[in-house]
């Protein structure tokens, strides 16, 4: 035989008796911390990566170029393209790679796009080199499925070419920005940015190599959650069949270039009204009940409704001031928060009596979900566990959602709500003595904005801020870490540019989205409506948020008009008490407003959960919660007629969904939509159609100079593939420059949004446990616990 494996190294002979170089390489994806390093001695240089991957596809179209069968001349001709994209790239990435770490935030936190880059392409070099390895060493058995590796074999081509791509926008990003600035120093227009390469195949990042720049225990996640996207696009655009659905979504499973297709021209062509429908699915009953059975437990974990009431708050300077309830987008309006905690406490509304005494820290925490989606029950994954380990209570606001309620609403209720906390202290178990802001994602850029309203208004800041994975520049400015979203299986390009326009730009979405079908369904690129998304500002809108600001000197009169003005149902609900705790298992319905037809979905599947899955148990003061029942003898009719109760339960989700959207299209737009799979491309610059005011509670990262110096500690934690970490890396220099206290540290291989995954994956938990850690250095409520506590509760 001609070949034969050795060793995991994989060594492997030609007939001749030639050996070609034996070496290890790690599997992908490669470390970003480590591919701009020198090499140290025992570690293969990075070039030699690269060689090995030449002299490997060099040795298999060797061994296939006397084979006459179609199959045969495309793998001979698939390892040579890879030869080739070999050599184009290798000049691009060896730039990159030397100049990526002048870019970092210091030594001690490597870590921006430029990196990231380098890091997927020797990832990708990696996946081909393992590809390669593995047809050397089966080619010769009887079972070598040729067909198989053909595919796989052009994907990484396809793959490969596509990263050229990309790098060469790079090379032209480096040139718009001085050295050491992740952004431009100059406007410069996306069609200007994406005119300078060919367009980019986004393709190949969806299909067979879904996932390879990612943790092997992050790509089975991701992959499922890609083929979910693909399914569920079938059932949202079928109105709820899900029969069909299900049927058709089986075969991105076993389809990897059909599921690419359909997950690209869904990023180009859903709405934002799809974004939210399939992140909604996070909050259906099933998934409800999955932090109660995997996280940690906790004693109190419930809604608390404010009342949308004016707030006096008294000023660093002794003077006090009325904080005015939220009006602007959708008027006046309760706002629920949610209060977590490992354990009853003294003075906690609600909980009965307890011998344990105010925590002496809050942690107030803002969630996740492109300001369109989510809330703080599907962050509970991972809120309960922070709530048990800091053994401090969380307060968690349910801000109000773009589209309908688009920036600055949500900002505004999260001010309110710090507002109500700084005045209700003993009703949620703490003392207040450390304060500390947490939020993820968009979370963590509304409570950068909304420390920057406090400073203006002189109000008690907290004494830190934890941000994960932070937008802090809202608007598609042109830097390396962006493009990673062309290839981000959990935020799409097209997904990330809605959320944006959805919250941000508001009247510029209302216009884009009554372009017709025909456009839509074209690869012509569309003209812009009012600029940019890149560095375009409304003249009309630079510096100043819209609708009124929510804190203001307020007269008798203004107060009884704004009494006069509530409707009774708000009257009731802020009558006679502030806080108005709603049951867990209705809060839902309650809030939103469900119809009977979703009231009743979910009836059917809280029956299938509570008579076929779940048991009851009782605390000790005679509430009960769930437990999972121990094994039983299901009899099959049983089981039957429960599947057939789920599955009219989902279908029923489904057409509520699809019935509730608030842009209804038309049919000639159904049609093409009903068939994404057959949409042509677009080029990405077809997304920038929007433009996005200049305003620091936007993007905190304009924010004067003179209120960042006031900022408290920060400690910023990203990962190395988010579309966001420059926006972290250049916020954090901006700090450290002006002299604050700032951390950042930048984790490997994990994607934007890791934190609702960490009960699902060890890198994820670990990082959520990292997260535990620098919360706990900014309470630092061990050096503060002696210090007298003058906080009025």
């Amino acid at each position: 035989m001609k070949l034969r494996l050795f060793s995991r190294g994989f060594r492997f002979a030609t007939g001749s008796g030639k050996f070609y170089k034996k070496m290890d390489f790690s599997d992908p994806p490669a470390k970003a911390s480590l591919c701009c390093e020198e090499s140290v001695e025992g570690a293969p240089p990075t070039y030699a990566m690269y060689e090995a991957l030449k002299d490997s596809c060099q040795n298999n179209a060797t061994y296939f170029h006397p084979d006459d069968s179609e199959n045969g001349q495309r793998l001979y001709q698939g390892f040579m393209t890879l030869i080739d994209h070999i050599d184009t790239v290798w000049p691009l990435v060896d730039h990159v790679r030397k100049v990526a770490p002048s870019y970092d935030f210091d030594a001690k936190a490597p870590g921006n796009g430029y990196r990231s880059f380098v890091s997927v392409v020797d990832s990708c070099v990696l996946h081909g080199l393992k590809l390669s390895r593995q047809v050397c060493t089966g080619r010769d058995a009887l079972l070598f499925r040729k067909g198989y590796f053909v595919k796989e074999v052009e994907s990484c081509g396809q793959l490969l070419a596509s990263l050229g791509t990309c790098l060469h926008h790079l090379q032209t990003l480096l040139s718009w920005a001085a050295p050491g600035e992740l952004f431009p120093i100059e406007p410069h227009s996306p069609e200007e940015l994406f005119s300078q390469a060919d367009t980019i195949n986004q393709y190949c990042f969806y299909g067979r190599c879904l996932g390879f720049q990612f943790l092997p225990s992050m790509r089975g996640i991701l992959k499922g959650i890609s083929i979910c996207m693909a399914g569920f696009s079938e059932a949202y655009y079928s109105h709820g069949n899900l029969i069909s659905s299900v049927w058709t979504g089986g075969q991105y499973l076993i389809d990897p270039e059909m599921r690419a297709r359909r997950i690209v021209n869904i990023s180009q062509s859903a709405s934002v009204e799809f974004c939210k429908a399939f992140w909604f699915l996070a909050e259906s009953e099933i998934m409800k009940r999955v932090p109660s059975l995997m996280s940690s437990t906790v004693a109190v974990n419930k809604i608390i409704t404010l009342p949308p009431e004016p707030i006096v708050m008294t000023t660093n300077e002794g003077k006090e001031m009325t904080i005015l309830p939220p009006t602007v987008h959708i008027g006046l309006q309760g706002l629920n928060v949610r209060l977590i905690s490992v354990n009853k406490r003294i003075g906690m509304a609600g909980e009965g009596s307890s011998t344990l005494p105010p925590a002496e820290g809050i942690i107030f925490h803002c969630h996740g979900g492109g300001f369109v989606a989510q809330s703080s029950k599907s962050h509970e994954t991972y809120l309960r566990e922070w709530a048990s380990k800091l053994n401090i209570p969380i307060l968690s606001v349910d801000y109000s959602l773009a589209p309908q309620a688009p920036f600055p609403r949500a900002l505004e209720e999260v001010f309110f709500a710090y507002c109500w906390m700084i005045n209700n202290f003993k009703e949620i178990g703490t003392t207040g003595k450390r304060i500390v802001f947490a939020g993820d994602s968009a979370g963590a850029n509304l409570i950068a904005g909304c420390t920057l309203k406090i400073l203006e208004a002189g109000l008690r800041p907290p004494e830190g801020l934890f941000m994960a994975y932070a937008p802090l520049l809202v608007s598609f400015i042109p830097s390396p870490a962006r493009l990673l979203c062309l290839m981000d299986p959990l935020l799409p390009f097209g997904f990330m540019m809605r959320c944006l326009k959805a919250y941000a730009s508001p009247n510029a979405r209302g216009k884009v989205e009554k372009r017709s079908s025909k456009e839509n369904s074209t690869s012509n690129a569309t003209t812009p409506v009012e600029g940019n998304g890149f560095l375009k500002v409304s003249p009309s809108q630079e510096g100043a948020s819209e609708g009124p600001s929510s804190f203001e000197e307020v007269s008798p009169s203004d107060l009884a008009e704004l009494q006069a003005h509530k409707s009774g149902s708000e009257r009731r609900q802020s009558s006679d008490t502030t806080i108005s705790a709603a049951s867990l298992t209705s809060e839902h319905t309650a809030a939103a407003g469900i119809t009977p037809t979703e009231d009743k979905s979910q009836q059917y599947v809280s029956d299938f959960l509570e008579r076929y899955v779940f048991d009851s148990d009782t605390d000790s003061e005679g509430r009960k919660f769930p437990v999972v029942k121990p094994n039983k003898n299901l009899h099959s009719q049983s089981i039957s007629e429960a599947a057939t109760g789920l599955m009219g339960a989902m279908s029923s989700r489904l057409a509520f969904i699809t019935g509730s959207n608030n842009i209804r299209p038309s049919q000639e737009e159904l049609a093409v939509r009903s068939n994404l799979d057959a949409l042509i491309a677009r080029s990405p610059s077809d997304e920038f159609i929007f433009s996005v005011p200049r305003d620091p509670l936007l993007s905190p990262y304009w924010a004067d100079d003179e209120l960042l110096k006031r900022f408290p500690p920060v400690r910023i934690l990203t990962v190395h593939l988010d579309p966001c970490l420059d926006d972290c890396v250049m916020f954090a220099k901006k700090l450290k420059g002006l002299g604050n206290e700032v951390g950042l540290d930048v984790l490997e291989g994990l994607p934007h949004g890791f934190l609702n995954f960490s009960l699902m994956a060890k890198e994820a938990h670990e990082g959520s446990n990292l997260c535990v850690e620098r919360i706990k250095q900014l309470l630092d409520l061990e050096n503060h616990a002696n210090t007298p506590d003058n906080t009025e509760l």
